[in-house]
């Protein structure tokens, strides 16, 4: 029993089902509050590190409110998105895991931004909202349903697991980048930068947030192979079988007749103990039957 599954035993009963309806909910209020007031997010709830040791303690648990994406359509589906990725999930782990998985991601977000702050001097926590936490989930996505298919750009099906790949090399680049910057040439710095990638130490931690969560629950779960769609299945149909088996079966059974308590609540069985070996009649059958020797 590794300390996931400690964990569950013990607190599993407070887990929160059906978590990503409520995460989406709070998706949505962050983006009527970005279209209302943009610069509220940034000014009273972002991950401000600054702002946490000044006393706004809040910001640790409101900077998730910030939606994956700022414009309508594109919102929207992410909205869906995300929210049958954590669903599809939950039903997956069980609503504990799931719960204790974007947990951990918070956290790693909290610890990634005073790092980047205090250490690398750069703050820049406000920036990148639930950017990093969104990335863990479809990791977490891709490794459990690698198999799944989606259409890039609406048009071009791609399996879950290539997707995965591309965006594990990118944020790699990204933390290799990062610590390697003091090193690298102007050219190489711009060249990257052009590619969307900011080579500084500060960025590269808060890229490991996103693989770290993953790297960090998926690793800890040695038994992860009961948790794959095709063991799940298994276990769903053999215990379907079991139970109709139970129903199918019967505790007593009349060696002549063949007749079961099923097929009366009055009747009654006994075994025999002039028969050579464990027989069982119902009392019609009890005194008339013929003895096996």
């Amino acid at each position: 029993m590794n300390w996931i599954d400690k964990l569950e035993k013990k607190y599993g009963r407070y887990a929160i089902h059906n978590l990503m309806y409520y995460v989406i909910i709070l998706y949505a209020l962050g983006y009527v509050i970005n279209v209302v007031a943009p610069d509220f997010y940034t000014g009273y709830l972002s991950l401000d590190p600054t702002a946490i040791l000044h006393g706004q303690i809040w910001r640790i648990v409101t900077f998730i409110i910030y939606p994956p994406s700022t414009g309508l359509f594109f919102f929207l589906i992410s909205m869906y998105l995300y929210y049958s990725i954590g669903k599809v999930l939950e039903m997956q782990w069980g609503a504990f895991r799931f719960n204790l998985y974007l947990l951990t991601g918070m956290l790693l977000h909290v610890v990634a931004a005073f790092l980047s702050c205090y250490v690398f001097g750069a703050n820049i926590g406000p920036m990148f909202g639930t950017y990093y936490l969104n990335y863990s989930l479809f990791f977490a996505f891709a490794a459990t349903y690698p198999n799944m298919q989606f259409l890039l750009f609406f048009i071009i099906p791609i399996k879950a697991k290539w997707l995965g790949i591309i965006n594990a090399v990118y944020f790699g680049v990204t933390i290799v980048a990062g610590f390697a910057a003091p090193y690298l040439s102007v050219q190489t710095l711009l060249t990257l930068y052009q590619a969307g990638i900011i080579a500084h130490p500060a960025y590269a931690v808060m890229a490991l947030v996103s693989l770290g969560n993953f790297l960090i629950f998926f690793f800890s779960m040695k038994t992860m192979r009961r948790y794959s769609p095709k063991e799940v299945h298994r276990r769903q149909v053999y215990n379907r079988s079991v139970q109709q088996g139970e129903k199918r079966a019967s505790v007593h059974r009349c060696a002549v007749c063949g007749r079961t308590e099923k097929d009366g609540d009055d009747l009654v069985f006994r075994y025999c103990s002039k028969c050579n070996g464990n027989y069982e009649y119902c009392q019609d059958h009890l005194f008339t039957h013929e003895h096996v020797k």
